[in-house]
């Protein structure tokens, strides 16, 4: 009996502690104004429909700083037009998504986006600008994206309706970007 109890409670444990594998998936991205770095407004996930979407989304400075080590490996992998004269052996594919990186404003911090867009404006290289959106709002998509923790980025993969078909959380790893690949590859 205790031992059925014991397993019980860890696979609790593990069922809390990986509470956003899924528990999203499937449902319509919710409806979020933004805007580029032109100041022009852009609807998620209206702005992207009829192309499959990575999202990359920030709350706060930690989590900005994990989000800056996705940029360069899913710029390379997802904008930079594959060598023509590339090895045939070394398959290379040129994908026709949307990318965005999306730095968060919300409560307090509101009061200095202004200048927090103007510092980051500063110092993102041109070429990621296309690729990046401003979010100012209230934090209703933290409940909304299942988003657990402020401190750390999340990824989303949305479908050409706009439904999450992928999520996942924290500092770049090859093994979040290979599933991310391969959702993009099968469709």
């Amino acid at each position: 009996m205790k031992k059925t109890i014991l397993f019980i409670f860890a696979v609790s444990i593990a069922a809390l502690a990986f509470k956003n594998d899924g528990s999203i998936i499937g449902n319509l991205f919710p409806t979020m104004e933004c805007e580029n770095y032109n100041g022009e407004k852009i609807s998620l996930p209206v702005a992207t429909k009829d192309k499959f979407t990575v999202l990359g989304m920030a709350f706060s400075n930690d989590a900005e700083t994990d989000l800056k080590t996705w940029i360069t490996p899913v710029y390379n992998k997802f904008v930079v037009k594959p060598d023509a004269n590339a090895n045939a052996f070394d398959v290379k594919y040129d994908y026709d998504i949307n990318l965005f990186f999306i730095p968060m404003f919300t409560g307090i911090n509101q009061i200095t986006s202004k200048s927090s867009k103007e510092k980051i404006r500063a110092k993102t290289n041109k070429e990621l600008y296309p690729h990046l959106l401003f979010y100012e709002g209230d934090k209703t998509y933290k409940k909304e994206l299942d988003f657990e923790k402020k401190d750390v980025p999340y990824f989303f993969v949305l479908d050409k309706t706009g439904k999450i078909v992928y999520a996942t959380s924290g500092k770049y790893d090859s093994k979040k970007l290979e599933k991310i690949v391969d959702i993009l590859e099968e469709n």
